[in-house]
């Protein structure tokens, strides 16, 4: 194992270092809208954009207009919505469809079906969309967690730890599973996969937190209210140890365009647009002492080797 990560970037062993992603720009304008501001307010980190998304193209321009911001890939593999998806850069003639010539819903059907090869040209699609567009790439992750192997063990870290060796791009695959929205139990597969991963030079964060992806109660009398919301984010950044912590998020504009366009969830993204501006969040990541790092600084130290 290398040196600890937080060391390596110059900081001390005891510095709690966090990065605060968006995910999903690009995927509609309620995303782009929200995390365009968002970055623009320094109030993020970074992001990572889909660019198989019909509003992918917004977010790319956005991005090239900015390279000062920290933009990575968000790399498809899925798409999840009922009324809105979206289809492979590399055409419907693949095992990266569905019945309706989109990406597969689930994770399961991705892995039951997506052949390497397949795969292999989709990814690289999408990151030289992204580089050919004009964006400073600083990162990778994926939607969904659909090439971890979650469901079924098949997993496509591989075809991902190449790409990010030969573009000198770090990737998110937290080192420990603990904390938020991680299973412990996941440990013994974490280690050989980080293991991969620090034998292909790619950095990767200590952690990837991330807190549910819906609220408690949906459309019930027992719903989360905004506050209980924030007072759970307020919850996850006092928890955050010492080391590099990624925390993702999906902040978006909550409004008409957004109901219509997700299932569920419209609600709780337009809370994590709200919370990630709150000044009460900006004033526990001070008191908390929490150092705030961009992908940038990850990228950086990969390529200096």
């Amino acid at each position: 194992m290398p040196a600890p990560l937080i060391e390596r970037l110059g900081h001390s062993a005891r510095t709690r270092g966090i990065i605060l992603n968006a995910d999903d720009f690009g995927m509609c304008r309620a995303s782009n809208t929200a995390i365009s501001q968002l970055l623009d307010s320094g109030h993020l980190d970074s992001t990572t954009i889909m660019m198989p998304s019909s509003w992918s193209a917004g977010a790319a321009a956005f991005a090239a207009r900015r390279p000062d911001l920290d933009v990575g890939v968000h790399l498809v593999l899925t798409s999840e919505w009922d009324r809105y998806r979206w289809r492979p850069l590399s055409g419907i003639l693949s095992s990266l469809v569905d019945a309706e010539a989109y990406f597969p819903r689930t994770v399961l059907e991705v892995e039951r079906q997506a052949e390497h090869d397949d795969v292999v040209a989709e990814l690289e699609l999408q990151l030289e969309a992204a580089l050919t567009a004009g964006i400073d790439v600083t990162h990778l992750d994926n939607h969904m967690g659909s090439v971890y192997g979650l469901e079924t063990g098949r997993n496509f870290l591989d075809i991902v730890f190449e790409l990010a060796a030969r573009h000198g791009l770090p990737f998110r695959l937290p080192r420990y599973a603990q904390g938020h929205g991680l299973d412990p139990a996941l440990q013994p597969t974490l280690d050989g996969m980080t293991a991969a991963a620090d034998a292909a030079g790619i950095i990767i964060p200590d952690r990837s937190w991330t807190h549910p992806y819906e609220l408690a109660g949906e459309a019930t009398a027992l719903q989360q209210t905004y506050d209980d919301v924030r007072d759970g984010f307020i919850e996850l950044l006092r928890a955050v140890p010492e080391g590099v912590t990624e925390v993702y998020l999906h902040p978006m504009f909550d409004g008409p365009g957004l109901r219509g366009t997700v299932d569920y969830g419209a609600i709780k993204r337009g809370y994590e647009m709200r919370l990630l501006a709150d000044p009460l969040v900006a004033q526990v990541i001070a008191d908390e002492g929490l150092v705030r790092i961009g992908w940038r600084a990850l990228r950086d130290l990969q390529r200096a080797g």
